[in-house]
C-alpha cells in the first residue's frame, strides 16, 4: 500500500480511498486541491502501485490503512471520502476500525451483493472480462472512457492515455481485477452491526443514478443519518477525476455544514 500526504501544515485532515481500474496519480490533482486546506492522506491500494503486490480484498485494506493511520499517530479523522472501490472501504472503515470520524463521504458506493452464489460469480467473470479489455487493449479504454470527456483539463489526450494504459498494463494485474471486483461487490460487514452515527453524504452522478438505486436504498438501511446528493451532467467517478477544484469546493461545503 502506498500513501501519499498533501497539505501537512493543516491541523485538520481528510483520508481519501480512491476507486479501482486506474493509476494513483489521476488522483492527486483532487488530493492536491483539497491539501490548500487539509492535511490529505492519499490510501493507494495494493495493485494500484508499482509496489508489484496483488489487491487482496477491501478487509484488508481497511485494516491495512487504518493500522497505517494509527502507526503515524492518526488519532482522529475528520474526513473519510471513498469512490467507488474506496467507498466500500469507508463503510467497512466505518462499521469495523477504532479511529474516530466526523464525517464520511461515500460517492458512487457501492453495497454487497445479496444475490445467489453462482449469480455473483457469473457476474464477477462479466465484470473482470469487461476491465481486463478496458485496461490491456488501448482502442477498447478509449471507447469505454472517450479522450475527449475524459482528459484532464491542460493534458495532452494522446500522451494522457498512453500513460494510463502503460501503467495499467505493466502494474494492473489479472489478479487484482479478479479480487478487486469479487470484494469490492461482495465485502463483509459484522454481524451484528455496530450502531455507526458519523454524519454520511452519498454523491451519485446523475448518469450513474438508475444503477445506485439499490446501493441507495441499502446505504439508507445501514445509515439512516445519510443525505443523498446528485451531481447533474457526471458520470462514474467524474467529479473526482475531471474536476479538481469543484471536488474540493464540494467536499469543502459539506465538511463546514
Amino acid at each position: 500500500m502506498k500513501v501519499l500526504e498533501y497539505g501537512k501544515e493543516h491541523p485538520k485532515n481528510i483520508v481519501l480511498f480512491e476507486c479501482t481500474a486506474e493509476p494513483w496519480w489521476v488522483f492527486e490533482d483532487s488530493a492536491k486541491e483539497l491539501g490548500k486546506s487539509y492535511h490529505v492522506y492519499l490510501m493507494i491500494a495494493d495493485g494500484h502501485d508499482e509496489s508489484g503486490k496483488d489487491f487482496t480484498s477491501i478487509e484488508d485494506y481497511a485494516r491495512d490503512s487504518a493500522n497505517w493511520l494509527k502507526e503515524h499517530n492518526v488519532k482522529e479523522i475528520e474526513a473519510l471520502y471513498g469512490c467507488s472501490m474506496g467507498e466500500t472501504t469507508v463503510v467497512r472503515f466505518l462499521f469495523t476500525e477504532e479511529i474516530p470520524v466526523h464525517k464520511a463521504i461515500i460517492d458512487g458506493g457501492l453495497t454487497p451483493y445479496e444475490y445467489p452464489w453462482l449469480l455473483r460469480k457469473m457476474i464477477l467473470c462479466i465484470d473482470v472480462l469487461g476491465i481486463t479489455l478496458a485496461t490491456k487493449c488501448l482502442p477498447i479504454m478509449k471507447l469505454a472512457a472517450p479522450p475527449a470527456k475524459w482528459t484532464p483539463k491542460g493534458e495532452d489526450p494522446k500522451q494522457h492515455y498512453a500513460r494510463i494504459y502503460a501503467f495499467e498494463k505493466q502494474h494492473y494485474s489479472l489478479k487484482t481485477i479478479r479480487n478487486v471486483f469479487w470484494s469490492t461487490n461482495n465485502y463483509s460487514l459484522p454481524s451484528p452491526l455496530p450502531s455507526v452515527t458519523v454524519p454520511i453524504t452519498y454523491w451519485y452522478g446523475e448518469g450513474e443514478a438508475s444503477a445506485r438505486r439499490n446501493n441507495r436504498k441499502k446505504i439508507r438501511e445501514l445509515f439512516p443519518q445519510a443525505t443523498f446528493k446528485q451531481f447533474d451532467g457526471k458520470e462514474h467517478a467524474e467529479l473526482l477525476l475531471m474536476y479538481p477544484e469543484e471536488f474540493a469546493k464540494e467536499v469543502t461545503a459539506y465538511l463546514s455544514n
